[in-house]
């Protein structure tokens, strides 16, 4: 039995229609099945109510399970949750672990998420459980949250500077999850999965407006005002220092390393920018804009 955590989430979520596409039945752990009819909705998925900040709660979830996929929203308490996980995981007799990661986790880095997740790694190489680390870099997917300003007329803004990104499709972050859970040979692996090349956000921007018609200028924000922006949104402040923090080690070039990753993982290339920008690009068009 395999268990997958974030269901409602963009890759657990991803992961649970590709395990069901494929006739992969999993267990979904859920803290709110009304906010999870979708995946319950899925063929061969088994909704199971529990949740991170209760441990006692845990424990009929994980029985009987053999692997799971571990990811948690990065929030100020995503390193006690998942450690909480991955302590229970190792009282239910789980044997593997996958964990969404973050490439670079390094208990040192300025990151707060990179500081978190090489936390719950240790924890992981610490707890006698097989474990598979997925270290993505930056999302394609994260981009649709600039969407609907891009489609007011806005521009790509963020304190991203000249650097470059290897940014990769949570599409294939969920096909190296499937395999590592369903296949064997990935145990004490870590992928590092980014996409097929390393893009700065003003090209990034010019890919985006290319797609959609119309010229999508880039911003070099300052961080102070990104940071702002997002406490506007409704994003906390302790996540928002976090994804300045995140979008800073970007700046400084830090991410553009493109790796074989997903090839290791799943046998194929990683899909690139501008196949997903096209596939997305109604979400960039202002609805007198469509199509």
């Amino acid at each position: 039995m395999i268990l997958v955590t974030g269901t409602t989430g963009t890759n657990g979520g991803e992961l649970a229609r590709q395990l069901s596409a494929a006739g992969v039945p999993f267990r979904a752990l859920v803290r709110d099945p009304a906010r999870a009819q979708a995946v319950a909705a899925l063929p061969g998925a088994d909704l199971v109510t529990g949740d991170l900040d209760d441990p006692a709660s845990l424990a009929p979830a994980l029985d009987g399970v053999t692997r799971a996929f571990l990811v948690t929203p990065s929030t100020a308490e995503a390193e006690a949750r998942q450690g909480r996980f991955v302590a229970a995981a190792r009282e239910a007799g789980v044997r593997h672990v996958v964990k969404l990661s973050q490439i670079h986790a390094d208990p040192g880095s300025p990151v707060r998420f990179l500081r978190y997740h090489a936390a719950v790694e240790q924890a992981l190489r610490d707890s006698g459980m097989a474990w598979t680390f997925l270290r993505p870099n930056l999302f394609m997917q994260a981009l649709l949250q600039f969407a609907p300003m891009i489609a007011q007329g806005a521009p790509l803004a963020a304190p991203a500077g000249e650097g470059r990104v290897s940014i990769v499709d949570v599409r294939d972050i969920a096909a190296a999850a499937h395999v590592a859970l369903t296949g064997d040979g990935h145990e004490g692996q870590v992928y590092e999965l980014t996409g097929p090349e390393a893009l700065s956000h003003a090209e990034i921007a010019r890919r985006i407006g290319a797609a959609i018609g119309r010229e999508v200028p880039f911003v070099d924000a300052p961080p102070d005002q990104f940071r702002a922006a997002l406490g506007q949104f409704g994003m906390d402040p302790w996540q928002a220092d976090g994804l300045t923090e995140d979008y800073a080690h970007y700046a400084r070039d830090e991410a553009a390393a493109v790796t074989d990753g997903v090839a290791r993982a799943i046998g194929r290339a990683p899909r690139d920018f501008e196949t997903f920008v096209r596939e997305h690009a109604a979400a960039f068009h202002a609805s007198d804009e469509q199509p």
